[in-house]
């Protein structure tokens, strides 16, 4: 069963290539903007989120819109929420080729209430389930960024507990997720080797390397300059890249693809290639408002005037404007894993050469 739903993935992937979708397959959601870091390099922490979107909703929407094979849960903190098993419940129940449920975590809530929300999550049957946990540099460093004193040590403890949890579950997967900015910049290198010395079967293979970039739909930052040197950047990048080892699957053949083109959107701050929003993909917040992506601040819709019913949204005017945009190469410059992955394998070739 779990080949059936990869394949699916892939099929309408390669769909992707040669015509519109009619519906997209993945969506990325935000289902808190709460989160208690105090990061340098994002404003999200700063929200007061009321009235978001509640377990009711969530299943009406994940009710009417059966047919995502890929979901992404963010935050804000993710695991603030006390019903995320629920809401990723919903989505399995619901969609029924659903092959993957990515999420990330601070690593700030209690560690024993995150493991066993993700136990609980794993023990649903999903074929994948990816976590990232956020790590920004080195003990001194990490802290730092994240304004959060003693963030690194948990970030460890955590990495332990999801390690221990993979020889019993074989759907988890996780990396660290380490976003490259001013603060952080040329650090990379050594913010692996500290991790080795705290967990000597980590290599560069389980790190995932972002851009900080800004958003005003999203980060909230868009006042911010958050880019690294881009000489110094992209050679840094190039040790990274000669660090990991070689591996077979999709996930690292679509990983290298994704780094390999960091250094060009860094040097330009232009997208490599043409975007899969509203095709491939979409951006859901916490109160239901409907957006390209997180970087796009245009929304189309709300699911909450619509009944739940996104394909009220996917049809109507703005959306059509958005994908006219889209097609003539005007939406906004980014390059960031949430919206990059489908970008991707919806240009098949880019995975080639």
């Amino acid at each position: 069963m779990d080949s059936v739903k990869l394949a699916g993935l892939g099929l309408t992937a390669l769909r992707s290539n040669f015509a519109r979708l009619d519906r997209p397959y993945k969506l990325t959601f935000s289902i808190t903007y709460s989160c208690q870091s105090r990061c340098l390099t994002c404003n999200i922490w700063q929200i007061k989120p009321t009235g978001e979107l509640d377990l009711r909703e969530i299943t009406a929407f994940a009710q009417k819109n059966n047919y995502f094979k890929w979901v992404e849960i963010t935050g804000g903190e993710p695991f603030l929420r006390s019903d995320i098993v629920d809401i990723v419940k919903a989505f399995k129940d619901n969609s029924k080729d659903l092959y993957i449920v990515t999420m990330p975590t601070n690593s700030l809530c209690n560690p024993d209430m995150v493991a066993g929300r993700i136990e609980s999550i794993l023990q649903l049957g999903i074929p994948k389930v990816s976590i990232t946990l956020s790590l920004d540099g080195y003990r001194e460093l990490h802290d730092k960024i994240r304004g959060i004193p003693g963030n690194f040590d948990r970030v460890m403890g955590m990495a332990k507990r999801l390690k221990e949890m993979q020889s019993r579950y074989r759907n988890l997967f996780f990396v660290f997720g380490y976003t490259m900015s001013k603060y952080n910049e040329g650090k990379l290198m050594e913010t692996i080797a500290q991790v080795q010395k705290e967990l000597p079967w980590v290599t560069a293979n389980n790190f995932h390397v972002n851009v900080g970039q800004t958003s005003d739909t999203y980060y909230k930052n868009s006042d911010m300059q958050l880019r690294p040197d881009a000489a110094g950047f992209v050679g840094e990048l190039d040790q990274f890249l000669k660090a990991r080892r070689p591996e077979i699957g999709a996930i690292p053949i679509v990983e290298n693809a994704f780094l390999k083109r960091l250094g060009y959107y860094i040097k330009t701050g232009n997208s490599p290639m043409r975007g899969r929003s509203l095709d491939a993909s979409l951006f859901m917040d916490s109160y239901g408002n409907v957006f390209p992506s997180i970087m796009w601040n245009r929304k189309i819709g709300s699911i909450r005037e619509t009944d739940y019913d996104l394909s009220k949204i996917w049809h109507n005017s703005e959306a059509e404007e958005v994908r006219k945009l889209i097609a003539q190469g005007k939406e906004p410059g980014a390059w960031t894993a949430c919206e990059a992955y489908q970008t991707l394998v919806g240009n098949i070739w880019s995975l080639i050469v």
